[in-house]
């Protein structure tokens, strides 16, 4: 990723260009203006304008957009045409781990000493309180493009 790049992909831009990848089809700027709950057409324009003289998207004959390229966004990752926050990706990694330590729990609870027992318990709390943290800052990343299950693709 360029400079350029990593300046206009930031804020209300950021949403734009999520949005337009979402899609996964041309799209105009009211449509882009309605999916990202911007004021007017010429505010969506203005953004589909900055990420095409950035290279990130394309104009058809029709006046629609589309996606040209991903590029890498600080705090993302690509999910097929979803951008999901980093953090959440660790959360589910966590979530895995969290479960496996439930599933240790109960199959041994029966067997194993009481310090087991208390070993495990403290080693879910570290792992429950880190998804914790991961949760937020997925939700506070989500929050800067929208979220993917709020928004209405046609």
């Amino acid at each position: 990723m360029s400079n350029g790049d990593s300046l206009v992909v930031e804020g209300t831009t950021l949403s734009v260009y999520a949005f337009v990848a979402k899609a996964g089809k041309p799209i105009g700027p009211r449509d882009v203006m309605r999916g990202t709950g911007l004021n007017s057409p010429s505010v969506a324009y203005r953004h589909l304008q900055k990420l095409e003289d950035a290279g990130l998207v394309t104009k058809n004959e029709y006046g629609e957009y589309f996606l040209k390229k991903k590029t890498r966004i600080h705090g993302f990752k690509w999910l097929g045409r979803n951008l999901l926050p980093t953090a959440m990706l660790y959360f589910i990694v966590f979530l895995g781990l969290a479960i496996a330590e439930l599933a240790v729990l109960a199959i041994h609870f029966e067997v194993e000493t009481y310090e087991f027992k208390v070993f495990i318990l403290i080693g879910l709390s570290i792992t429950l309180v880190a998804m914790t943290f991961f949760l937020k800052e997925a939700r506070d990343l989500t929050k800067k493009i929208g979220s993917p299950l709020t928004q209405n693709y046609r």
